[in-house]
C-alpha cells in the first residue's frame, strides 16, 4: 500500500520524469525499433494457433472424462476466441497465397470443404452468424492450405473476399487481396472480383492509383457491360482534372 501511494505521489509531483522539464539522460540512446515486424507477426500467428489447439485439447480431455462443466467453460472460451477480431498484420505472412497458384486439380476433399464453408457462411443471426462467418473462414483457409492446386481456389478466394469485406470482419485490405487472387487464379470466365477489389481500394482504402489500375483492368478484361460501364464512369471521375 505504501509503495502504491509512493508511486502515485511520484507521478503527481513529476518525480518520475514527467513534466517540470525533466528529460531523459542524453547518454542513454532511445530503444531501437526492430528492422522488420515479420518475426513478431509469425510469433503472434503461432501463438494464436497454439492457444486454439490447447483449448481444443482441453475440451477433448474434459469431454472424455465426463466433466461437463469444465467442457462448457472451454467451449465458451473457444467461442470468445473465434468472435474476437484477429487482424492480418502482414498479408504476405501465412495469409494470402501467391498469384502463381494454379487451379488445375479436382480434389474431392476440397470440394466437400467448400460446400461446408458455403453452408456456414449463410447461416445464423447475431452472435451465431458471426461465429459461422469465422467457421467459414477456417474452412476456406484450410482448402488453400491443404489443396493449393484445387480447381476451387478461385472460388475460395472470392468467398474469403466477401467474408473479409463483410460486417463480421471489415478487413478491407485483406478482402481486396483475396478478390484479386480470385480473378488471378481463375482460368476462363469472369465475375465481379476485379471490380469489387477496385471498389475497395477506391472507397474504403483510399488507394487511388491502385483503384485506377483495377478499373482500367475491368474495362480491358471484363465482358459484363454493366461492370464495364461502372468502371468507365468511376475511372473518368478519378482521372478528371476538375476539382
Amino acid at each position: 500500500m505504501k509503495f502504491r501511494y509512493w508511486l502515485l505521489s511520484c507521478f503527481a509531483l513529476g518525480l518520475l520524469g514527467i513534466g517540470h522539464g525533466i528529460t531523459a539522460d542524453p547518454a542513454k540512446s532511445p530503444p531501437t525499433k526492430p528492422a522488420d515486424d515479420g518475426a513478431m507477426v509469425e510469433r503472434v500467428i503461432a501463438a494464436r494457433k497454439e492457444y486454439q489447439n490447447s483449448l481444443v485439447g482441453l475440451y477433448d480431455y474434459y469431454a472424455k472424462t465426463g466433466d461437463k462443466e469444465r467442457a462448457k467453460w472451454v467451449e465458451e472460451e473457444l467461442k470468445s476466441f473465434h468472435l474476437s477480431n484477429k487482424p492480418s498484420y502482414r498479408l504476405d505472412i501465412s495469409d494470402v497465397p501467391p498469384a502463381t497458384l494454379e487451379a488445375k486439380q479436382n480434389r474431392p476433399e476440397a470440394n466437400n470443404l467448400f460446400r461446408l464453408g458455403k453452408d456456414y457462411k449463410g447461416k445464423g443471426l447475431g452472435t451465431e452468424f458471426t461465429l459461422n462467418q469465422r467457421r467459414a473462414e477456417i474452412v476456406f483457409q484450410e482448402i488453400l492450405a491443404k489443396y493449393p492446386d484445387s480447381d476451387k481456389i478461385a472460388d475460395v478466394a472470392y468467398e474469403l473476399g466477401e467474408l473479409y469485406e463483410g460486417r463480421s470482419f471489415k478487413q478491407y485490405h485483406r478482402a481486396a487481396a483475396y478478390f484479386e487472387r480470385s480473378y488471378q487464379w481463375r482460368k476462363g470466365g469472369s465475375n465481379d472480383a476485379r471490380l469489387r477489389a477496385a471498389r475497395l481500394y477506391d472507397k474504403q482504402l483510399n488507394e487511388r492509383s491502385k483503384a485506377i489500375e483495377l478499373y482500367r483492368d475491368v474495362i480491358q478484361h471484363d465482358s459484363d457491360k454493366d461492370r464495364m460501364k461502372e468502371a468507365e464512369k468511376r475511372l473518368a471521375e478519378l482521372t478528371s482534372t476538375r476539382k
